[in-house]
C-alpha cells in the first residue's frame, strides 16, 4: 500500500444525553477522501504522550466511514461524530461520548489518548495496514488495520442474551464457553450452548437464518451454564435475523429474544 499524509482536525469531547452506547451523526465526505483511511476499523494498539508509550485496552478503535459517520472508542467509553474529507483534510466534527465508568488503567488509558485527540491538528500516515496519528508535538497513536468478520469460518463467541433493547451478559460461568459456527457447504451450524455441544441445520437466506432442530450432548452443568444453555436453545426451530456489523454478530428471533457474540480468532 502507497504512503500517504493527510490532516485530521481535533476531536471535541461532549457529554451524550444517555449513559451508555454511542450514537453517531451523519456527514458528508469529498471524492477525495484517502481510501485506505476512510471505511476501514482501525484498532487502537498504543499511545504515546511525552516519549512515554502505552499499550490500549482491548476494543478501543477509530473508523471513519466513506459517508461520513465516525465512530470509536477509546478503551471505556465509545465516541460518534461527523466527518467531511476533501483532498487531504478530514474534518471531524462535535464528538458525542458515553460516560460509563471503568476500570483505573482503561480510564487512564482513555483520558490520555481523548487528549490528544482533541489536542489539535494531527499528521496520520499510512502504509501497510497500519495508520500512525502525529500530533505537533510528538506524540502518537498507532492503530491497525482490522479485518471484517464473515459469517462463515468464524467462530462466533456468545457474550449477551438478547431481550428487546435490553442486553444481559453471560454469566462468569459461561464466558468464553457459548459459540457458534456456520458451514456454507453444508449448511449446518455447529458450538457449544455454554454446557452441551449443538449441532443443528441452517438455512442462510436474505438476512435471515433457519435453524433446524438442535441436536445436543445430554451433560448436566450448573445452573448458570443450565440457564444459558435454555435461553439459546430457544432459537432452533425457527427463522432468526442475522445482523454482522464488523466483528459482531446479533441473532434475533422474531419475538424480539437473541444473542449477541463476537467473531473470536
Amino acid at each position: 500500500m502507497d504512503k500517504q499524509r493527510l490532516t485530521l482536525t481535533a476531536l471535541t469531547l461532549v457529554p451524550l444525553l444517555v449513559a451508555c452506547g454511542s450514537e453517531a451523526g451523519s456527514g458528508s465526505v469529498g471524492t477525495g477522501s484517502p481510501a485506505p483511511v476512510t471505511g476501514v476499523h482501525w484498532n487502537v494498539d498504543s499511545l504515546t504522550v511525552d516519549g512515554r508509550t502505552s499499550t490500549a485496552p482491548e476494543g478501543a478503535y477509530l473508523r471513519i466511514d466513506e459517508s461520513g459517520e465516525t465512530r470509536g472508542n477509546y478503551g471505556c467509553n465509545g465516541f460518534g461524530a461527523t466527518a467531511t474529507v476533501e483532498g487531504d483534510r478530514v474534518d471531524i466534527g462535535q464528538v458525542s461520548s458515553t460516560e460509563m465508568a471503568c476500570e483505573k488503567a482503561p480510564m487512564s488509558f482513555e483520558e490520555s489518548l481523548s487528549r490528544v485527540l482533541t489536542g489539535g491538528a494531527l499528521i496520520a500516515d499510512v502504509n501497510d495496514g497500519e495508520l500512525i496519528l502525529t500530533t505537533g508535538t510528538g506524540d502518537t497513536v498507532r492503530l491497525t488495520e482490522e479485518k471484517p468478520a464473515g459469517l462463515y469460518g468464524t467462530k462466533w463467541e456468545v457474550t449477551a442474551l438478547l431481550d428487546g433493547d435490553s442486553a444481559r451478559p453471560l454469566p462468569d460461568e459461561a464466558e468464553g464457553k457459548a459459540w457458534l459456527a456456520f458451514d456454507e457447504k453444508a449448511g449446518t451450524l455447529s458450538g457449544s450452548l455454554g454446557c452441551n455441544q449443538v449441532s443443528a441445520a441452517a438455512t442462510v437466506r436474505g438476512g435471515h437464518i433457519t435453524l433446524g432442530t438442535a441436536e445436543t450432548t445430554r451433560r448436566m452443568c450448573d445452573g448458570s451454564l443450565m440457564d444459558t444453555e435454555r435461553a439459546l436453545l430457544d432459537l432452533f426451530g425457527h427463522r432468526v435475523e442475522y445482523e454482522i456489523d464488523h466483528r459482531s454478530m446479533t441473532l434475533t428471533s422474531e419475538n424480539g429474544k437473541g444473542v449477541s457474540a463476537v467473531a473470536h480468532e
